[in-house]
């Protein structure tokens, strides 16, 4: 997930920066970048699905959850999530070769995915994948969560780790929501510029920080400081450098004085 999100924010913040200094790049550089920013924000939920799904089983089947998330059906389970990713990008791909001629490859355009893919069947094709894949991790965290909902409240021992596993879901189901921001905002994109052509820098940016950078910082908090140990050091940290602080303009003082 940390590696995805790596990715995803790299190639975003590399178009916008092209978008806004270079104006025109080379088509099939552009077509590198949107087909990777594509593969990337299509794994992030399907990620959550698969982290929902371990929690899941720790909490409702946890005589059996060693024995079914191992480690090489974890790389396994890891492997089919990027393949799955990457066939709406590879398909698309696949479509623009065969509709396009050699020479749109070598032109130069405005790093925009309505520039590269102007096709209406791409278009559709997208659409409905798109809600085919959140669709069904929509129904995989919903479901993991009730399970989980219910194993808590009917657990006599070990309510700690039955009430984490519940918040945890739940904030995959936030996160999982953050996500679908990315889907939805070319049609906002699309009515906001429609209203506003002026603002059309402004209108990008924001919807940029709002569907792609907002939802990133939710993984620190669900994996870093929600983690107890990650806690106690960070507290650890920020305790003696406030300590340090407090104490640095006193001896700063005495030396003065003397």
């Amino acid at each position: 997930m940390v590696v995805n999100d790596m990715l995803q924010l790299t190639v975003a913040v590399t178009l916008h920066v092209v978008c806004y200094t270079v104006y025109s790049i080379n088509v099939s550089v552009c077509l590198l970048l949107l087909l990777l920013a594509s593969f990337a924000t299509m794994n992030a939920p399907l990620s959550l699905a698969a982290m929902a799904i371990e929690r899941y089983v720790a909490i409702c089947n946890p005589l059996r959850h060693s024995q079914i998330c191992t480690v090489h059906r974890t790389r396994i389970l890891i492997a089919m999530i990027w393949a799955a990713g990457l066939a709406p990008s590879a398909s698309d791909l696949f479509i623009l070769l065969a509709m396009q001629p050699p020479s749109f490859f070598q032109s130069s355009v405005l790093c925009y995915s309505r520039n590269i893919f102007k096709s209406q069947y791409l278009l559709y094709k997208n659409q409905a994948s798109n809600a085919v894949y959140l669709s069904c991790v929509g129904l995989t965290v919903m479901y993991t969560y009730i399970r989980v909902l219910f194993a808590a409240k009917a657990a006599t021992t070990d309510r700690s780790s039955a009430a984490k596993a519940r918040n945890t879901i739940l904030l995959h189901g936030a996160q999982f929501l953050m996500c679908m921001l990315s889907y939805v905002m070319p049609l906002v994109d699309f009515v906001l510029l429609g209203l506003f052509p002026a603002q059309r820098t402004a209108i990008l940016f924001i919807n940029y920080l709002i569907a792609y950078v907002l939802p990133r910082f939710l993984s620190p908090i669900i994996y870093g400081v929600r983690d107890e140990k990650f806690r106690k050091h960070l507290k650890g940290y920020l305790f003696r450098r406030s300590t340090f602080q407090k104490i640095a303009p006193a001896n700063a003082l005495s030396l003065k004085i003397i």
